[in-house]
C-alpha cells in the first residue's frame, strides 16, 4: 500500500512542487495550507508521514508537530523550513520531529529521508499493541504501563478503564458510556464507582507527575489530556 504523506506547508507554489513531486513517486498525499487544518486533518484520516514548514500562520510547525506526536508517537515529522541555525534545528527535534531539512533542498534528498523514516517504522504489530498519549504509553500485549519511563502498577480494572482513555484521547467520556465500555453495565446514578476508580488512577499515572492527563469536566464526564 502506498505511504500517505501530509504537506503542511502555507507557500502554494512550493506545495504544489512537493505535492507533484511525491505523487509521482508513488505517494498519496493531502494538503494543509496551516497548522489548525493540518491537525483536523490529522485526526480525520490515517497518514503515514508528516512534512511541515516550521513558519506557519496561526500555529507554528514546532507546536503542530508537539500535538501530532502527542496522539501519535510513531508518526515521522520532518520538518522543511527555511531556518538553518543549530538552534531552530534543535527546537525542531526538542518537539519531537524525526528529521530537519532547511530550504532550499535537492528534492532527491527530501525523498532519501522520507523514505528512510518510513522503512524506521513500527511494525503494524508493534502499533497494535501499543497506545501511548504524551508520556504515557501502554503495551496491550505484555500489559506494562510507563510515564516517563516508570512502569506503574495497574489493577485489571484500572488497566481497562486507562486503555479506555487512551483510545479516546481529549475525548470528554461521561460516567454512563465508561460504565457500559469497562464495566459492561448500565450507569447507576447512586453509585460513585467510576469516580472511585478515576481516583485510584490518579494517584498512580498523575499525582507523581508535574503534568496531570485526567481531568473532569464538571456534569459531562472525565477527559485525557495533557495540560
Amino acid at each position: 500500500m502506498n505511504a500517505r504523506i501530509l504537506i503542511v506547508e502555507d507557500d502554494e507554489r512550493l506545495a504544489s512542487v512537493l505535492e507533484k513531486g511525491l505523487s509521482e513517486a508513488g505517494f498519496l498525499t493531502s494538503r494543509a495550507p496551516d497548522a489548525e487544518s493540518a491537525f483536523e486533518r490529522f485526526a480525520a484520516e490515517a497518514f503515514d508521514l508528516v512534512l511541515t514548514d516550521i513558519m506557519l500562520p496561526k500555529m507554528n510547525g514546532i507546536e503542530l508537530c508537539k500535538k501530532l506526536k502527542a496522539q501519535k508517537p510513531s508518526l515521522p515529522v520532518i520538518m522543511l523550513t527555511a531556518l538553518g541555525e543549530t538552534d531552530d534545528k534543535l527546537q525542531g527535534f526538542d518537539a519531537g520531529a524525526d528529521d530537519y531539512l532547511a530550504k532550499p533542498f535537492d528534492f532527491r534528498e527530501l525523498l532519501a529521508r522520507i523514505n528512510a523514516r518510513l522503512k524506521a517504522r513500527p511494525t503494524q504489530a508493534e502499533t497494535n499493541e501499543t497506545l501511548a498519549y504524551a508520556d504515557l504509553a501502554m503495551n496491550l500485549r505484555t500489559k506494562v504501563v510507563k510515564r516517563q519511563g516508570k512502569e506503574i502498577p495497574l489493577t485489571a480494572k484500572e488497566f481497562a478503564l486507562l486503555e479506555f482513555f487512551l483510545r479516546n484521547p481529549e475525548r470528554v467520556l461521561s460516567r454512563e458510556e465508561i460504565s457500559k465500555t469497562v464495566w459492561n453495565t448500565h450507569f447507576d446514578t447512586g453509585t460513585n464507582f467510576i469516580d472511585v476508580y478515576i481516583n485510584y488512577l490518579r494517584k498512580k499515572i498523575d499525582k507523581p507527575f508535574p503534568t496531570k492527563l485526567i481531568h473532569t469536566k464538571t456534569g459531562m464526564g472525565f477527559y485525557l489530556k495533557a495540560e
